[in-house]
């Protein structure tokens, strides 16, 4: 069935990216405003776009008057922010920091959530999250009702149970024990379930094709 979104009401956009463009990995943002008050709030708009340099995007929407949200105007305030991943019993904790509370409330001590100095960036890491990127702003882009957040990571910290060689970067992402965002209000997949398709190289494909008579 085709959709043309074009034509299409903002509402119905999004139920038909969010149920499709599955699993998302969530990005769980700490950031802070210039008095220092905490903010910890999760995006599934995001993901990382790049190595050198290290950037990840953050989709973040306005509130429903159209005011800026906390993690929005504090990372436009500071330059700075860190991304948590979500393991899955810190689920609960999580889906409180997710509830619209008013501007200024800290989401982290309404969710009983502790914190562990960054190195780099003045926001904390979550202690509750396995992976955790200490991120400087890079660049915002502007577009409609949301903006388009770029973040140098400038530090990772990754659980030490998973990682395998830390020499070689080699790290079990199983072990991480991660969740990834759904379609609807709260659905949410465990990321354990895998399965390996071992890529081939053009030669190998052309290979196959001369065996067979392709």
């Amino acid at each position: 069935m085709l959709f043309d979104l074009d034509a299409l009401p903002v509402a119905s956009r999004y139920k038909l990216l969010t149920s499709t463009v599955v699993p998302r990995p969530i990005a769980w943002v700490v950031t802070q405003d210039a008095a220092g008050v905490l903010n910890a709030a999760p995006y599934s708009f995001f993901n990382v776009f790049g190595s050198d340099p290290p950037i990840v995007a953050l989709g973040i929407g306005n509130r429903p008057s159209g005011a800026a949200k906390d993690t929005g105007a504090n990372i436009a305030a500071t330059g700075e922010f860190t991304v948590c991943l979500v393991p899955e019993d810190a689920l609960p904790a999580m889906n409180i920091t997710a509830a619209d509370f008013p501007a200024g409330v800290d989401e982290l001590a309404e969710a009983d959530l502790a914190t562990i100095a960054s190195t780099k960036v003045g926001p904390p890491r979550l202690a509750a999250s396995p992976v955790a990127l200490e991120c400087t702003l890079f660049k915002t882009v502007e577009m409609g009702s949301h903006s388009l957040v770029l973040g140098l990571v400038r530090a990772m910290h990754i659980a030490d149970a998973a990682v395998m060689d830390p020499e070689r970067c080699y790290i079990d992402s199983t072990a991480l024990g991660l969740v990834g965002r759904m379609h609807g209000a709260g659905w949410y997949t465990r990321t354990g379930d895998r399965l390996e398709v071992k890529r081939v190289s053009a030669a190998e494909l052309a290979a196959r094709k001369e065996k067979t008579g392709a």
